[in-house]
């Protein structure tokens, strides 16, 4: 059960009898003896891993592991969620398919990967919607893999500690007005955190969007770096301007990282849920452990390069917060850390008195009252978002649960061509601020694309087919009395052509203003063709809304806003947790007919 075989394999020369690490010997068989140490000589490799920093040089093979999963999640972001490498379809007779086909053909990893990975995603969302969520399967896959390597996630896969690394590494250390060094009460504070989420998950209010680690990395990105990779490659024209919920966002973001520098990742040591969750399965499942045997010194060199503060002053350990990165064994000149099963006790040096800060039963009091609190803080907030129903992404569930499951992590922002989706701001309420809404004013949905279903983590937005979203009703278009024909100012159909080219032809016309002849009829050829939407074939994509603004609006200026307005609301959209809207829509055909028959019926008994 022994885990030093993938400790670093280019350890400092220790005891003779210590075998070396099968990495290392696998790596001394491939590769040139030059790049090993020779003795005391330091190799090339060591060398250049010693300037790029004492975890580098003492744990290569973690740090290995966990940029690989860094610039994994920078390609599922980046490049699978990046929409533009679409082209349309060759076949224009069919309906158009090629954003949806675009993103399955990029998706050799799942994009929301790593926002399924985040067990406090997955857990708060089903506390919250009191329903299963798929992404909890993925939570205790995970979490079973962390009783191995206790909370290896933390210390090998979450891209936001990677990030945090890397600014502690750039700027934190040349910074040291702010530092804490040291250890109090507020050590504990990511349990109260994770209480306080949780509790605010049972009062039925969904805070993990706002703090659990990978849905605050994603949404950075989604805030800070992909409005950059859009407006460099396609122009900034395109990019979305800010609301005070972006910059909100962003702040957080920025914060965090900010956090270094009063101690090294300080939000993955003391403030971050999600590494509660992984803590709190060290503390009650965990198989492997780091122990210490009687040769130690007592030099304290582990504890100088240890990330998490898991090493206490004895050099005995927290296990609450070690995640068998290893560090600290690399470092050791005498080779007396050993990562084993926690019941081997074989030579291990007994622990002293620890005088540890214990968990504060008050503090867990407190944070649960606050999350409680939370729920009816940002419940009541919650009055402004259902007064003007928010047009929301296709396919979506019913508002209550879709408040109650999405994340706001952002995912849906990026994988949305033309930045149809975008984050509500503060406008909306605290209950949906982050929350993705179509902005037709902006662009309309396009047929083609089902991505925002496929990109999210906990099913707030439905993965169904393409063939779904053809018939998934997320508003209907209304007619404004400003429109050019129905104003009688000037013809116009931008609308209508809008909408036969998405393939809906959900408009059509009817004469308005004719001219009357003496007889008081209607003369023919005059008057203007007024657009009318037939409620039946909308689906409320906004493409016809998008178009009048972009045209009317904003390039002829003749109207303040557009003609055609898409709006939500009961009777106006479709949102089911369950089934399908290809059925939806057969019941509706098959009422219909009913109730036509029925008509029929009357009207033959009367004669």
């Amino acid at each position: 059960m022994r885990l030093n075989h993938f400790l670093t394999f280019l350890h400092a020369t220790g005891r003779a009898e210590v075998r070396r690490a099968l990495p290392y010997r696998w790596a001394r068989k491939a590769l040139p003896a030059s790049l090993f140490s020779v003795g005391r000589k330091p190799g090339l490799v060591r060398r250049v891993l010693k300037r790029l920093g004492a975890s580098w040089h003492y744990s290569p093979l973690r740090r290995l592991i966990q940029i690989s999963c860094f610039a994994l999640f920078c390609a599922l972001f980046f490049y699978t969620c990046w929409p533009y490498t679409a082209t349309p379809n060759a076949d224009t007779s069919g309906w158009p398919s090629h954003y949806a086909a675009d993103l399955i053909g990029k998706e050799w990893v799942e994009a929301e990967s790593f926002l399924v990975l985040d067990p406090l995603v997955a857990i708060s969302t089903s506390i919250a919607a009191r329903e299963w969520v798929w992404s909890l399967g993925w939570a205790a896959a995970i979490l079973v893999i962390c009783i191995v390597v206790p909370r290896g996630f933390c210390g090998y896969l979450c891209p936001l500690g990677t990030l945090i690394d890397f600014f502690d590494w750039a700027i934190s250390k040349r910074v040291r007005r702010f530092r804490i060094e040291a250890r109090g009460g507020w050590i504990h504070l990511k349990y109260y955190l994770l209480a306080a989420v949780l509790a605010a998950a049972a009062g039925g209010v969904l805070l993990s969007g706002y703090v659990a680690a990978i849905p605050v990395v994603t949404r950075g990105f989604a805030f800070v770096l992909a409005p950059l990779q859009l407006g460099l490659a396609r122009g900034w024209y395109q990019v979305p301007s800010l609301n005070a919920g972006h910059i909100a966002s962003i702040l957080l973001f920025v914060g965090v990282l900010a956090l270094g520098l009063m101690r090294p990742r300080f939000w993955c040591r003391y403030l971050c849920p999600t590494g509660a969750i992984f803590s709190l399965g060290n503390l009650l499942g965990r198989i492997s452990e780091r122990k210490v045997e009687t040769s130690c010194i007592d030099c304290g060199k582990c504890i100088e390069v240890c990330p998490f503060d898991a090493i206490k002053p004895d050099f005995t350990t927290r296990t609450m917060d070690c995640t068998l990165c290893q560090t600290c064994a690399g470092v050791c000149p005498t080779k007396a850390i050993k990562f084993v099963e926690r019941w081997n006790e074989k030579d291990v040096k007994e622990e002293e008195a620890d005088g540890e800060v214990p968990l504060s039963r008050r503090g867990f009091l407190a944070a649960t009252a606050a999350g409680l609190a939370a729920t009816f803080s940002i419940g009541s907030s919650a009055g402004a978002t259902k007064e003007h129903f928010p047009l929301r992404p296709p396919m979506s569930v019913p508002e209550d649960a879709f408040l109650d499951m999405c994340i706001r992590c952002g995912a849906c922002f990026k994988a949305c061509p033309n930045s149809v989706l975008q984050a509500m701001g503060l406008a909306g309420g605290l209950d949906a601020l982050w929350t993705p809404q179509v902005v037709a004013n902006w662009s309309g949905c396009d047929p083609s694309c089902n991505n925002c279903g496929q990109v999210c983590p906990t099913g707030a937005i439905r993965a169904l087919p393409l063939a779904e979203k053809k018939v998934a009703r997320i508003g209907l278009a209304e007619v404004q009395s400003n429109c050019l024909p129905l104003a009688a100012k000037e013809p116009c159909q931008l609308c209508a052509d809008e909408c036969t080219r998405a393939g809906y032809n959900a408009i059509e016309f009817e004469r308005v203003h004719p001219q009357i002849d003496e007889r008081g009829l209607p003369v023919e050829g005059t008057g203007f063709a007024a657009p009318v939407v037939i409620a039946d074939r909308c689906v409320g994509c906004g493409l016809c809304q998008s178009i009048c603004h972009r045209i009317n609006v904003k390039d002829k200026k003749m109207l303040q806003e557009a003609a055609i307005i898409i709006g939500a609301g009961p009777g106006k959209e479709d949102r089911i947790a369950t089934g399908t809207y290809t059925e939806l829509r057969q019941q509706e055909e098959q009422e219909r007919r009913s109730q036509r028959r029925q008509k029929l019926e009357q009207v033959g008994d009367f004669y």
